[in-house]
């Protein structure tokens, strides 16, 4: 018979992996977010609220939609 926590610790091996991946891209996108004032559309605080509000999917939009050019050209 599979109680909460048996469920939770079948699951487990999967969801530690996961959840580790999710907290290092939030963690590498609010820092690029920060060091890099260049956006393609919005602003800092808008692009700071999306990777942090938004999970797993925020910093993967900020990557490819957000970020300007590294040189500061916005095209």
């Amino acid at each position: 018979m599979n109680t909460d926590i048996g469920l939770l610790m079948e699951y487990l091996p999967f969801i530690i992996p996961l959840a580790l991946l999710q907290f290092g891209l939030a963690i590498f996108s609010v820092i690029h977010v920060i060091r890099h004032p260049h956006y393609r559309f919005g602003n800092q605080v808008m692009w700071l609220l999306i990777v942090l509000l938004i999970q797993f999917i925020g910093p993967l939009i900020y990557f490819v939609a957000g970020r300007g050019d590294e040189d500061g050209r916005i095209d």
